[in-house]
């Protein structure tokens, strides 16, 4: 299954002159893609051979481009270069180096987002370490597994988190604004004023680990999903494909780099096309993103459907017709097309859908390419992005033809970006989610396409929870609602929400002793928020006598709905 290196250039060489003359028939395209040039540099810079991650990321890019901006809520700004950004990490690969970390090793990341998170992850890679990152809305329990199950024995965080890390006292602990209650740990920003750069990086090979993320399934602990260093060219394809980074433009993902959307594509991607972007640390709010979008005159911005809804909710603001944009996209869930209706008439530019996964990064885009671009399709999420090869499969595995649904798959061996190798320690679980020897691998989200190859998503094939744009599982949110001292049982899934996607919705039944009350729903979101997660908490619950089970006892979820 494997395919040589002109193996793969061939087949990418194909696939898009194969795109290119259909979008000629439509009248599409303005230009054809610069097959040779962009794929050998897309596949040739990461497959079959060693390379050094921090020369990928930071180093090979000009010493005085602007590599991001900063701001935050309390009134922090600061811009920092390409090489300021290889100094600090650098410098903090040192510290890594002195604390231990050794190549393959799992470094845990608790940060909201800012400077020291581009700083730490691009420590930990260059030392061939593997990052672990963490959502910093998640409350103990959730970090504590992650930590656990990934053998990370050092945490960077800040001293807003380091309360969460009391059940991990055996950890190396590097904080930000380290406080005296926690004198035993590290102190970020010191520790790099008093290290010296590190003197060479460790090389890593296109199937070694760089980062360790954890997605959650409908049943059991979270998964977590194993990205290669080839992992890159996906990522290099999306900017380049799906989002049209250019170098002329200043790039916004809001997303948090807690989550794959945020990781890959927020700090990941363009700092490998050597791109600006922009870090803004604060909680949402329309006001602030009109502001943030003109203050840095960004031109290329990316954000969950959440985001456009509740911009759409509130007045445009006056400075909305002074603003630079050029290109918007939208993923981590489905996309409403009157959402990109709103968007072209009040922004002058339609919202763009994609699709991808934590598994896949993204996969299937309407593509702001020149040379890709077509009409987006009401409904259609578009097309597969160059170097992968998307179908719809029946219960059987047999590809489908044009509007019949199925589920989406991914065929692995017309797929030279796909990278996905499997979930750590859970040979089980990596199995189900492929097929025919590896041939196809599973999504399990349902779809139909067109005879041009245009997916139209049309619902999820298990029950896992999109609100917000982050994807929750059920197991999580249940098995912190049973710590509680009044459940009996409790079930939980997602329910139609008009800003949010869905919202979780618990289906409890109460212990003896205990009665149905406004006041004890209040109290059991508020005891899984603090436990578990400030987003995965139920905003909805109804208390039933009993939950709806099949004979062998499994929880009809399907019932519920």
């Amino acid at each position: 299954m494997e395919k040589s290196r002109d193996g793969r250039y061939s087949y990418i060489c194909k696939e898009i002159k194969r795109l290119h003359n259909v979008y000629l028939q439509q009248g599409g395209v303005k230009m054809v893609v610069k097959c040779k040039q962009d794929v050998e540099q897309i596949v040739n810079q990461y497959k079959g051979k060693q390379v050094l991650l921090g020369e990928l990321l930071v180093d090979r890019h000009p010493s005085d481009k602007i590599a991001c901006y900063y701001e935050s809520d309390n009134g922090d700004e600061r811009t920092y270069t390409y090489g300021e950004l290889s100094t600090l990490s650098k410098k903090f690969a040192q510290v890594l180096q002195d604390k231990g970390v050794q190549k393959g090793d799992a470094v845990a990341v608790l940060l909201s987002k800012g400077p020291e998170v581009i700083i730490s992850l691009l420590a930990i890679w260059r030392l061939g370490a593997v990052q672990v990152p963490l959502f910093t809305a998640f409350g103990p329990e959730a970090i504590e597994y992650r930590v656990t199950h990934s053998g990370a024995n050092v945490i960077i965080t800040n001293d807003e988190n380091r309360s969460k890390l009391m059940q991990l006292q055996d950890k190396k602990v590097i904080t930000i604004d380290r406080d005296d209650k926690h004198a035993e740990d590290f102190d970020f920003w010191s520790s790099i004023d008093q290290a010296t750069p590190l003197s060479e990086d460790t090389k890593v090979e296109e199937d070694d680990l760089f980062i360790l993320i954890y997605t959650s399934g409908t049943t059991g602990h979270p998964k977590g999903v194993e990205v290669l260093v080839r992992a890159l060219a996906a990522f290099e394809s999306y900017m380049r494909f799906g989002l049209d980074v250019q170098p002329s433009d200043t790039f916004w993902n809001i997303a948090d780099p807690g989550w794959a959307y945020g990781l890959y594509y927020g700090i990941v991607g363009p700092l490998l096309v050597g791109r600006t972007f922009v870090v803004y640390r604060a909680r949402f709010t329309v006001q602030d993103t009109y502001r943030i979008l003109a203050k840095y005159n960004v031109t290329n911005f990316a954000a969950a459907p959440t985001v456009y809804r509740t911009m759409r909710v509130e007045e445009v603001p006056e400075i909305a017709n002074k603003l630079s944009l050029r290109v918007l996209s939208s993923a981590g869930e489905p996309l409403n097309y009157d959402i990109a209706e709103w968007a072209k008439k009040h922004l002058g530019l339609p919202i763009y859908d994609h699709y991808g996964q934590t598994e896949l990064g993204m996969a299937i885009n309407n593509h702001h390419h020149e040379s890709l671009h077509v009409p987006v399709r009401p409904g259609s999420m578009g097309e597969p992005l160059p170097g992968y090869h998307a179908v719809i499969l029946n219960g059987e595995g047999e590809e489908q033809p044009a509007g019949v649904e199925g589920q989406i798959a991914i065929d692995t061996e017309k797929s030279p970006v796909f990278w996905f190798r499997g979930y750590k320690n859970d040979e089980a679980k990596t199995a189900k989610q492929f097929m025919f020897n590896n041939r196809y691998y599973l999504t399990s989200d349902s779809a139909s396409r067109d005879e041009d190859y245009h997916f139209y998503f049309s619902g999820r094939a298990d029950d896992i929870i999109t609100s917000s744009g982050y994807k929750i599982g059920p197991f999580e949110v249940e098995s912190s609602l049973m710590g509680h001292e009044a459940v009996a049982e409790t079930t939980v899934i997602g329910v139609p929400d008009p800003q949010r996607g869905e919202i979780v919705k618990a289906f409890i039944v109460l212990r003896e002793g205990y009665t149905p009350s406004e006041a004890l729903k209040e109290e059991l979101s508020t005891f899984v928020k603090s436990r578990l997660s400030a987003h995965e908490y139920p905003r909805a619950i109804e208390f039933l006598a009993e939950l709806p089970k099949t004979p062998s006892g499994k929880i009809q979820r399907f019932l519920l709905r």
